[in-house]
């Protein structure tokens, strides 16, 4: 089993940056496929960026030039730059690792984008 902690999350302005991380609790992540969804409220969770065990990035159309979601490997950890943020970002963002057979959540962390 493979715990996802998220933090970061918290109150931006429209315009402003945050940084979501997430850190696993145990090794040898390499392999997992690595991303960050976001359920806005009142609708469904969705894609926001995916790493692959290569380094390879595919990003949601919402997010592209804005986002930029990086991986340490060696630290266990999947890190979400969010710039550029606009209020439609409001959601609460999700870690997600997977792998043949496996799919692993954290709990989430609530972004509020709001002037």
């Amino acid at each position: 089993q493979v715990q996802l902690v998220e933090s970061g999350g918290g109150l931006a302005q429209p315009g402003g940056s945050l940084r979501l991380s997430c850190a696993a609790s145990r090794s040898s992540l390499n392999r997992y496929l690595m991303g960050w969804y976001r359920q806005p409220p009142g609708k469904q969770r969705e894609l926001v960026a995916y790493i692959t065990s290569g380094g390879a990035t595919n990003y949601g159309d919402s997010v592209k030039g804005r986002f930029t979601i990086a991986r340490d490997n060696a630290k266990n950890t999947v890190a979400l730059q969010m710039n550029s943020l606009k209020p439609e970002d409001t959601a609460v963002y999700y870690c997600n690792a997977r792998t043949i057979g496996v799919n692993y959540w954290g709990q989430g962390t609530q972004v509020t984008v709001s002037s």
